[in-house]
């Protein structure tokens, strides 16, 4: 049995996903809280398997919760879920303790996958922030949610939507007033995403798909 407790500012989504994990004979939600502070507390009190926590709440946010759980209890997991997607969010909830990091609209049958996944000592990472983050974090052991949805980032479709419009990387740089390189790794990610081979592949599916954003 996984034994969560789940940290939320938002009673809506606490008891969506309570009601949805209701008769699951695997998981058990035994405890619920509304901020970080209160977090630690029942942690420390009930000691679950493992917790499911946002980033952003009232009175300590769930990283610093994350560390303080963390360094009491090592045996504890730690899944993310956020609206979060960028690198040093991900970042400070990894280098925190966690070691799952899903977004809030990645549907409850992927929650439920990670859950899984993190409370058996594995690595889970929700597929629409595992591109951005592979290079440098995700190596061949950490468990990928899969998803028929190509789902890419508003920054992506801007980019993309420049792309048709003939822009190089410099000229999107200086529009959207970003570096190169920045403009250059959404790029890469757009292939990968994609499935593509290449750059002009890339820009040919823009201009096909005539993305208007």
């Amino acid at each position: 049995m996984i034994t969560i407790i789940m940290a939320e500012d938002h009673q809506m989504l606490i008891d969506g996903v309570k009601s949805f994990f209701e008769y699951d004979e695997d998981i058990n939600i035994i405890g619920t809280v509304n901020n970080g502070e209160d977090l630690v507390k029942l942690v420390s009190l009930k000691q679950p398997k493992l917790v499911l926590t946002d980033i952003r709440m009232p009175r300590m946010d769930g990283i610093e919760a994350t560390k303080i759980i963390k360094k009491q209890f090592p045996h504890i997991q730690v899944l993310a879920m956020t609206m979060f997607d960028q690198p040093d969010a991900i970042k400070q909830m990894l280098d925190a303790g966690a070691t799952g990091y899903l977004l809030k609209n990645s549907g409850i049958k992927m929650l439920s996958k990670a859950i899984v996944t993190v409370a058996n000592g594995e690595t889970f990472f929700d597929p629409n922030v595992a591109f951005n983050f592979m290079n440098n974090y995700i190596d061949e052991n950490v468990v990928i949610g899969k998803t028929n949805k190509i789902v890419l980032s508003n920054r992506e479709k801007e980019i993309l939507n420049l792309i048709a419009n003939g822009k190089t990387s410099k000229e999107i740089s200086e529009n959207l007033f970003i570096a190169k390189t920045t403009v250059d790794t959404h790029r890469k990610n757009m292939i990968r995403k994609l499935n593509l081979s290449s750059g002009s592949e890339l820009i040919k599916y823009a201009i096909d798909k005539k993305y208007q954003f």
